[in-house]
Parts: C-alpha cells; sequence; structure tokens
C-alpha cells in the first residue's frame, strides 16, 4: 500500500523520463544516501569502514565497470583485476611524477589509462565473442601484472617490493582516517553511479544493448559495431582503474599488482552474476552479497566449532567459501539467471499490487 504509483502524473517529458519516475524510488534513493553520508561515518567503527564499508564500494564500483561491458554490451571480459592494476600503478606514478596535480584528477587520468590499455584489448571483439573473447581478456589478466611489476619505473624502482601509496590529500585536507576515507569513496562511487544510470539510459547506452542483443540487426540499422564496443570495452575500463586506485589508497595503502589477479576477476564477475547481469543495483547488490558472506562464513563456522567443541584444519573457512561460491553461482544461472536485482524488482512489482492477486 505504501509503493503505490497512483496519482502521480507526468505532465512533462522531463518527468516521465526521469531516473526515478515513482516518487517513493526517490525518497528511498535520497534518504539511504543521506544515511550514507549522515549517519554512518558517525556510527561505524573503524573495523567496518577498513574491512567492509570500503571493499564493497570499492568493488561495487569494479562490478559496475565489468556490468557495463558484459550486462550492457554482451562482451564478456575475466581482466577486470588487471585494469585495476593500471589504474592503482598509474594513480601512483601521477601523484609521484606530476607536482600539485589533484588526487581526483590523478584517479581520473588513471581511470583514462586504463580505458586506453582496455581498449587495446578490446580490439580483438571486433572479430571474435563469446568464449573466444573471454580467453583473449585473459591474456591482459596475465601480461599486465608481469609488466607492471618487470618495468622498474612503474614502481619508482622499489627494491623492498612493497610500493606505499601517497596519503590521499585534497584540497591541503588529508584523509587519513578511515571514516574520512569512506566519506571520499562514497563520492566517487555515488557520482559514477548516477553517470552510469545517465549512460545506460542515453543512444550511447541503446546502441551497447542493441550490439549486445543482435550484432548483425544492430549493425544493418546503421549502429558503428567498432566505435560501439571499443566504447563499451573504454567506459568498463575507466570504472575499474578508478577502482584500482580506490583500492590500492583507500583500502590496502599500497600498489601491488600482484594482489589484483585472476581470482579477484573472477570475484567481480560473481559479483555481477550474483547481483544482477545488466542492472546498475545489481552490481550494488552483488558487491554486498560478496563482500559481507566471508564474514557470515566466518562467524558461523566459528560459533559451530565452538557450540560441538571442533578444530577445524586450518582453509576450511576458505575452501567453505569456495563451495559456497560456486553453489550460488549455479543457482541464480538455474533459477533466477537475471540475480538479486530480478529478485528486487519482482519484490517490488508485488508490492505495487498488494494486497491483491495478479
Amino acid at each position: 500500500m505504501l509503493y503505490r504509483e497512483a496519482g502521480q502524473f507526468k505532465t512533462t517529458y522531463a518527468a516521465d523520463q526521469q531516473l526515478f519516475p515513482i516518487r517513493q524510488d526517490r525518497v528511498a534513493v535520497l534518504a539511504l544516501l543521506a544515511v550514507a553520508f549522515l549517519v554512518v561515518p558517525f556510527l561505524a567503527n573503524d573495523y567496518w569502514f577498513s574491512a567492509i564499508l570500503i571493499p564493497f564500494l570499492v568493488f561495487a564500483l569494479a562490478a559496475l565497470g565489468l556490468n557495463i561491458l558484459t550486462g550492457y554490451a554482451g562482451q564478456l571480459s575475466l581482466g577486470s583485476a588487471a585494469f585495476m592494476a593500471v589504474g592503482a600503478v598509474a594513480a601512483y606514478n601521477f601523484e609521484l611524477r606530476v607536482p600539485g596535480l589533484p588526487l581526483l584528477a590523478s584517479f581520473a587520468l588513471a581511470g583514462v589509462c586504463a580505458a586506453g590499455v582496455g581498449v587495446a584489448f578490446g580490439l580483438p571483439s571486433l572479430r571474435i565473442k563469446g568464449f573466444y573473447l573471454a580467453v583473449a581478456t585473459l591474456a591482459a589478466q596475465f601480461f599486465i601484472p608481469w609488466l607492471l611489476v618487470k618495468v622498474g619505473w612503474f614502481s619508482n624502482y622499489s627494491s623492498s617490493g612493497v610500493i606505499t601509496a601517497q596519503p590521499m590529500e585534497l584540497l591541503g585536507y588529508v584523509f587519513d582516517s578511515p571514516a574520512e576515507k569512506y566519506v571520499l569513496v562514497l563520492a566517487i562511487v555515488a557520482l559514477g553511479a548516477l553517470a552510469a544510470k545517465n549512460m545506460v539510459r542515453s543512444a550511447v547506452g541503446r546502441s551497447w544493448m542493441a550490439v549486445r542483443d543482435m550484432d548483425v540487426a544492430a549493425e544493418v540499422i546503421g549502429i558503428p559495431i567498432m566505435r560501439t564496443k571499443l566504447t563499451a570495452f573504454a567506459v568498463s575500463s575507466f570504472y575499474c582503474g578508478v577502482a584500482g586506485a580506490l583500492y590500492a589508497y583507500a583500502y590496502v595503502g599500497t600498489v601491488q599488482p600482484e594482489d589484483l589477479n585472476l581470482e579477484l576477476s573472477f570475484r567481480i564477475l560473481f559479483m555481477v552474476i550474483i547481483g544482477g547481469v545488466g542492472s546498475i543495483l545489481g552490481s550494488f547488490l552483488g558487491a554486498a552479497f560478496i563482500t559481507l558472506l566471508p564474514i557470515f562464513l566466518e562467524v558461523l563456522l566459528t560459533f559451530l566449532a565452538h557450540q560441538f567443541n571442533l578444530n577445524p584444519p586450518p582453509g576450511t573457512t576458505s575452501m567453505v567459501q569456495l563451495l559456497v561460491f560456486g553453489g550460488l553461482i549455479i543457482f541464480f544461472l538455474v533459477v533466477e539467471p537475471l540475480g538479486l536485482a530480478r529478485l528486487w524488482q519482482i519484490a517490488k512489482e508485488k508490492l505495487r499490487l498488494w494486497p491483491f492477486p495478479h
């Protein structure tokens, strides 16, 4: 009864085409942002910021980038973590070698560098598709981290192998506490999600979806296939590059390309599949699920071991996590291929009709 659009008439094209046509959705989004910006920084502790909220936002941005490429443009990719590594290393070098460059400009330029690399590895998409394209992007995941480690210039010839990220300073203010880093990351992710939401509703987004659904028909009606596919790779890699810079600066505090490995690429892919392919909301739902699930499993296994006086061998939690991830992937692919976002959409449709039957 609370989620009804009866009486909400649209009298202009702008009102009809707005991001959230239903008033309840607009209120809910504004309330969520108000809580995230104004309430959470004062209530959460450092553990929540460092171990849950910041990684959730960073991975949500990376999943959003992959979702643009895979969900909206239909181009498979297994190199998301490699593009994150490009962004992290590029941001480090911009901050190191360009004195006075603002932090946000370094992050944006890091995204541009990742976009350029993404376009280079997206060129095979002009001739191949599906599984073969996934294998081609997999080459980026092996080649890029190796190159970033072997060429000493990228790490400023660090002999220790540990590259410490510079302090996060913006307009003379240093973001050093976890709460301050959280607010900065939240602002960047919110702007990125807003831009992506508008982008997929534009002519560019419609071109992506046309190529995804049937590229031959899209080419017949005049959509430039090459430009559309490469634009999708560029935008997706830009988001992943910015996510990589935030991962290095706000989350781990070090720039280590080896940490952004194939396993992380698969985790980002799991976020997209579980959250919902072709959905902005699904990127956030999948990131939240994948971020919180290991913590939940660790707490649950610890509780069960304490209750039944068990002593599980080391690595049990990681093994259980992999089993659960695999089971969830199979479940969503069989039962609900569109993921958690589709389940949320179904729930909203039922609320709009409740208490009347379908």
